[in-house]
Order: C-alpha cells, then structure tokens, then sequence
C-alpha cells in the first residue's frame, strides 16, 4: 500500500510539471459599452479559459482607460477587444506607432459607419440622404421633447466616434434642426423600438456590424463619398480645442476593426498573446453575437462559450494545433 501511494505522488508530481506553461495564464480583458465589443471581449475570454486553461477578468472602461492601461503595461487590463480605425487613430498614433508599448493585431475585420432611421419613416417622408434630415418638415417629426429640434443618437459618453457625429451633425449644417445627443447604446435601442411602435420619427449613429440589422428594417441614409481632403478630424485626447481645429463633411472610409494588447502580455502570459496574434473574426460574426446578445437579451459570457464549443476548427487554428 506504501508503495502504491508513492506511485502514485510521483505521478502526480510528474503530472503537475508536465502540465503545458500557459495552464497558468492570466488577462484581464477590456470591456467598451458598445454590443459588439462586449461580444469580442467575452469570445476572447471563452477561449482563454476553456482552451488555454487560463484565468480572465473582465475590466469595463473606454477607449482612453484601456489604451493608458496597456501603455503602462501592469496587466491592469491587457487588451481591447474592438479597435475600430480611423476612429481611434489618436489612440494607436500614440501608443502603437510612438510609445511602442501597444501590438495592434493584423487580421481585421470591415466595419462600416452612417446614420440611420428606420424604413417606413424614411419611405413615409422620402429620407434617403444625411441631408434629408435637415429638412423642417423632418426634424419636426423627430422632435420627441418639443424643443424644435429632432433629437439624433450620435452615439455613446466616450467613444471617439460621437466626437466624428459632433463634428459631421455640425459641418453637414443640421444644428439648426437637429440635436445632436450622447447616451449609452441601450438608450439608443430602446428609442429605436419605441419609436417604430409609435410611429414617431428618430435618427441614430448606425454602424456594421451590429445587432441592430437583425433587430429592425432599418436603412443607412447616403453621405457625400469620403473624401480625405474633407476629413479632418482632431480627437479631445490630442487638442483641447478639437471641436474647433475639425471639419468633417463627408463619409467615414469603411473601417478596419481588430483587437490590440499591452506589449508586456508575451513576457507575462505567452501562449494567450499568441492567440491574440492570430485571433480573426467576421463582421457576420461579430452581427451574430450582437443579435444573440441585444437581440434576444442573453448573457455575453453564455453566446460567446458556446460559440468556441460550436467552432472548434476555428479557435484551433488560432491556437496553432
């Protein structure tokens, strides 16, 4: 009996060494307020623990919170699961291109950015340009408060692509009819659906992918073609006086979306930053965890573990198996 429990001590020590170096790996996760982040954000953790076998904490934060995080490198949060470029050019100018201390991945995904009503408002009343909304009539149906001005979503407290919607509601001459308002994304949702069921007027920031192509007919209203010479955009976290020095009056170019991490997670936890550098997904993906997520109101954590059990292919070629 001695002998068998001393067999067996040795095996278990064995065992123990013989266990793979990222058994023990730890991240901690940025979490944006935005859908499609908050999906990412929680695939990446689902891979990390059910396949790495490592240890995931969910950090929620904005845009400037998470890169300042990876740039100081302490694993106070080691990534951000949704970079969207240009949008957050200032962030990675920074950090990736000067400061070095952030690896943006190189496998995007395309996203692309407008406005939107909804189609039986559009069809109702002949909205199909940006410029349409700046029509008396129009605006007079979006005014829910009684202000004289239609109220328009132009997206959420911190996100570099509200401070885009300022510059444009301004530069496309809509301030006279249109306010331009700032509110997280479930307040967005839900004046969406309430306006739908009333039949009211309302305008919004949209972009793809989302959920919210799957969860009403909406429409994207046409804006000038981009145009680089009429793209100036200087974000708050690179000029105080940003709102002044931009002029935007043309359509954003379609966007690269990926992931980015602090460029001490390698020497800290190896094989999750390896995964990271060869994470990929679609913008089909990326609507699909949104839908499952805004659309029929599921856990992230839940849509995203049972994604990486549905695609095991896929999540082992990210691994390198």
């Amino acid at each position: 009996m001695r002998t068998n429990l001393k067999t067996l001590g040795i095996a278990a020590a064995v065992s123990i060494y013989a266990m793979p170096a990222f058994a023990a790996e730890e991240v901690k996760i940025g979490v944006p307020s935005w859908t499609g982040a908050q999906a990412i954000a929680h695939v990446l953790g689902a891979v990390v623990e059910m396949r790495i076998g490592g240890k995931v904490e969910y950090v929620p934060g904005n845009n400037a919170t998470i890169f300042q995080a990876m740039d100081q490198g302490k694993g106070d949060i080691d990534v951000h699961p949704d970079v969207w470029l240009p949008n957050q050019e200032s962030f990675t100018k920074k950090y990736v291109d000067e400061a070095g201390t952030v690896t943006l991945s190189s496998n995007p995904y395309e996203g692309n950015q407008g406005f939107c009503v909804s189609k039986d408002f559009g069809e109702a009343n002949n909205i199909t340009d940006i410029a349409d909304l700046g029509r008396p009539d129009v605006a007079a149906l979006m005014d829910s408060d009684g202000n004289g001005k239609g109220e328009m979503w132009i997206g959420a407290p911190g996100w570099a692509s509200a401070n885009v919607n300022e510059v444009k509601t301004r530069d496309y001459g809509l301030l006279d009819f249109v306010e331009p308002v700032r509110a997280e994304e479930s307040v967005k949702t839900a004046r969406i659906k309430d306006s739908i069921a009333k039949g009211e007027g309302y305008a919004f920031y949209c972009y793809k992918p989302h959920a919210v192509w799957y969860m009403f007919d909406v429409q994207m209203l046409s804006e000038p073609t981009f145009d680089p010479a009429k793209y100036v955009m200087v974000q708050p976290s690179d000029d105080p006086d940003w709102y002044s020095k931009s002029s935007v009056a043309t359509k954003d170019a379609l966007k690269n979306v990926q992931i980015a991490w602090s460029n001490t997670l390698p020497d800290r936890s190896p094989a999750v930053a390896d995964f990271f550098a060869n994470f990929a997904l679609t913008a089909d993906d990326v609507s699909g965890f949104a839908y499952e997520i805004s659309g029929k109101g599921r856990d992230p954590a839940e849509v995203a573990r049972e994604w990486v059990e549905a695609n095991p292919d896929r999540v082992d070629a990210w691994l390198g198996l």
